[in-house]
């Protein structure tokens, strides 16, 4: 296994077992109206049932139940297995079907080719360097004109110094930065202690997308951001450094013979 994978796995393995953020299983509140949990912006045009959904990097207990309830048929695929036993826990107390696989989002070849309607995943690409490989790799797994809903941490996010000087917030990391950045140390909102994290510039987060077959739809920027909030908290340093992006994006390729478009 890769040096990042191995890394990685361990890492959100002890995150779950310590009960670290971004660990927690879905609530019975987000259970009662699934989609709008997952979907405020409306772009699943209001139904997720009878399609193969893909929660990409998605362990945890919140995605695939959230999405299984909404009907969807959902495969949730992740590199800890500590996160994938928290999705079979929650599928079965809630009485949901959902399927687990262990593997990388680099690395789909578990998965069948053309498969899914859907693939969704939350903020995950910043634990791989070549977010490339993750793009050609759900494009593969994907049914044409299938949807591809991803979030991703913006590079300034990555870039600024978790505290403010005398001047403010500063860069302190290259835009253009190959290797992992420094460990990050506990109490941080927009990093995970423990995890090894890449910067992806835009003409990756962006770039890369479209050269994967993907034609970009719709970009949101969710606005965590308070000017109000003390200085050098998650909600000050959100103000001018925004954490994350979502995208939509479809996969252009046309449909073989005898495949159809499901969602519109």
């Amino acid at each position: 296994m890769n040096e990042y994978r191995s890394h990685n796995q361990k890492a959100w393995d002890a995150r779950v077992v310590e009960g670290q953020r971004h660990t927690r299983t879905v609530s019975l509140k987000e259970l009662s109206a699934p989609l709008k949990a997952v979907d405020p912006e409306g772009w699943l045009g209001g139904t997720v049932r009878d399609l193969n959904v893909l929660c990409l990097a998605a362990g945890g207990g919140l995605q695939s139940a959230l999405y299984a309830k909404a009907g969807g048929k959902v495969t949730v695929v992740d590199l800890s297995e500590e996160m994938l036993k928290l999705d079979e826990e929650v599928a079965q107390k809630h009485g949901l079907k959902v399927e687990p696989v262990l593997a990388s989002m680099d690395d789909l070849s578990a998965l069948n080719e053309g498969f899914y309607d859907l693939v969704i995943q939350p903020v995950s690409t910043c634990y791989v360097p070549d977010i490339a490989r993750v793009y050609r790799e759900v494009a593969r797994v994907m049914k044409p004109a299938g949807i591809y809903i991803s979030q991703h941490k913006q590079p300034i996010n990555l870039q600024t110094s978790d505290q403010p000087g005398a001047d403010g917030y500063s860069l302190t990391q290259p835009y253009h930065r190959k290797d992992p950045l420094p460990p990050a140390p506990d109490g941080l909102m927009h990093r995970e202690a423990g995890t090894m994290e890449y910067i992806h510039p835009w003409e990756s987060l962006i770039g890369e997308l479209c050269r994967a077959g993907f034609a970009l739809e719709d970009l949101s920027e969710p606005k965590l951001e308070d000017p109000k909030a003390p200085v050098g908290s998650a909600g000050h340093r959100y103000y001018y450094a925004p954490p994350y992006v979502k995208l939509k994006a479809r996969l252009w390729k046309t449909p073989s013979a005898g495949s159809s478009i499901i969602i519109t």
